[in-house]
């Protein structure tokens, strides 16, 4: 990572999601599929997958804020998961499924703050937000099956139904935020 770039750590759903959708992004660096939030150091996905480190499957994005902003980060974030739903996306359930923001900095607090009360004023979900916003402590990159999946694995009944359909939604979305 270099001085102009910054990082930012999200949990909306199953990390396979997040990871494509911000892959797609002019000024996204690169994006890691993981685990943060919970005690365990160096959780194993059967672990979280049990429900009991307290992590959430997150991806961690390094971006060039001079391309694109956090503010647009967390555009982005509001447009490809449901955050009224606690602990689930979908026919993903379990806490490890939470909607979940890690800020890095405090500015990154308040911007996330500022961007959960327009994602509410906006109307777009019949119910409260739950989404939370917590201090980055710690981040544990998923094993290598996980990273990259679905460019990997297009042919997967779970990313022609589930990812493919946030993905497109994203593309329809932010069309002047993608890369060529």
């Amino acid at each position: 990572m270099t001085d102009m770039q910054e990082k930012a750590t999200l949990g909306g759903g199953c990390f396979w999601c997040l990871e494509a959708a911000y892959q797609c992004l002019k000024g996204v660096d690169s994006v890691i599929s993981g685990y943060a939030g919970g005690t365990l150091a160096y959780p194993l996905y059967e672990q979280v997958c049990m429900g009991t480190t307290g992590h959430a499957e997150v991806v961690q994005i390094t971006f060039d804020p001079a391309v694109i902003t956090y503010e647009d980060i967390l555009s982005v974030f509001w447009c490809i998961h449901n955050p009224t739903t606690r602990n689930r996306q979908g026919h993903d359930s379990g806490t490890q499924y939470r909607s979940i923001i890690f800020y890095h900095s405090e500015e990154q607090r308040r911007v996330a703050e500022s961007s959960l009360q327009d994602a509410e004023a906006s109307g777009a979900w019949s119910g409260p937000i739950v989404t939370e916003i917590v201090p980055y402590t710690a981040f544990y990159p998923a094993d290598g099956r996980h990273q990259n999946y679905f460019r990997s694995h297009p042919e997967e009944a779970y990313c022609q139904v589930v990812i493919e359909p946030k993905v497109a939604k994203l593309r329809k979305a932010f069309q002047e935020k993608l890369k060529k």
